[in-house]
């Protein structure tokens, strides 16, 4: 029986681990969602609010006793599905293996966990903003794993691999223009603006905890470069790399200088990638650069 190689097994220890936190931050979401936001009756953004629109509907105009537990995370599973085929082969193993797992689990989650009849905290503003702080730090966690909870995140990525000029904030922001529109016309006023102030509060904690829209610029300064770690990088990050020579002035050592651009979540990664050739190398992390001309824009 053939030994799964040193640096292979370190990765995948690495993704292992990613993937428990990840599986973690959708046990907080549906702690959040099915505690503090679906008792109050509000209506969370993006394909999940979708899903709770039409769990209403199903029990208001349809007669089904679902009142004892929430079957939105169901239809949200179910509506993943056709996603995930469509983009099988176009968000890259790991990140589709691991984003199957988050859906899974999130849809696991949300059945299990039952609503109370009575909310845990009486005052709405309160359960909206603890709502939306667990809610929001629950997708962070998933997204800096390395993963998604689907949905409009999916949808995202895919428009962007179609048409560069877009963006997961984008597509967010049209659904849910049309997701509150609706409930506008089947709900009423205040419900709509609780649901907004939950929304807010989500996409705060989420962009606090996952900083996806952070640019970094990394130089790597290495004695032990070499084609397979820039192969790695190329497969695993996706990014480009460029390199030039350079010469320690104290050691009077020749030394390879590779300077990327990414995204801040993906730093953790990328060092993980650089430590396994070579422990010892420098690395000099700059943020909030301003990136002008070709850079993938990932989730």
């Amino acid at each position: 029986m053939n030994k799964i190689p040193k640096l292979e097994r370190g990765l995948v220890i690495y993704e292992t681990r990613r993937l428990v936190g990840a599986v973690a931050g959708t046990a907080l979401y549906a702690v959040g969602m099915n505690l503090f936001v679906v008792p109050h009756g509000l209506y969370t953004g993006g394909m999940m609010g979708i899903c709770q629109v039409i769990r209403t509907l199903l029990i208001r105009y349809a007669g089904l006793p679902l009142e004892s537990f929430d079957i939105a995370g169901l239809i949200y599973y179910i509506f993943n599905i056709p996603l995930f085929i469509i983009a099988m082969k176009k968000l890259g193993k790991i990140f589709f293996t691991k984003t199957l797992v988050c859906v899974t689990a999130m849809s696991f989650f949300l059945f299990i966990i039952t609503v109370p009849k009575t909310p845990v905290m009486e005052d709405l503003l309160a359960s909206c903003l603890i709502g939306g702080i667990l809610c929001g730090s629950g997708i962070g966690i998933s997204l800096k794993m390395g993963s998604s909870d689907g949905g409009t995140d999916v949808l995202g990525i895919l428009l962007i691999r179609w048409k560069k000029d877009f963006s997961v904030g984008k597509v967010n922001l049209i659904v849910n223009i049309a997701l509150y529109s609706v409930c506008l016309f089947l709900f009423d006023v205040q419900t709509v603006i609780y649901s907004l102030i939950y929304a807010s509060v989500s996409a705060f904690a989420v962009d606090k905890v996952h900083s996806q829209n952070i640019n970094v610029e990394v130089n790597i300064i290495t004695k032990h470069a070499c084609t397979e770690m820039e192969q790695e990088i190329f497969q695993k990050l996706e990014r480009g790399i460029t390199t030039w020579k350079g010469l320690g002035a104290y050691t009077d050592e020749n030394t390879e200088v590779l300077y990327m651009v990414v995204s801040k979540y993906e730093v953790g990664r990328l060092k993980h990638i650089i430590r396994k050739y070579d422990p010892k190398a420098f690395i000099v992390v700059n943020e909030g650069v301003n990136v002008d001309g070709h850079f993938l824009k990932k989730l």
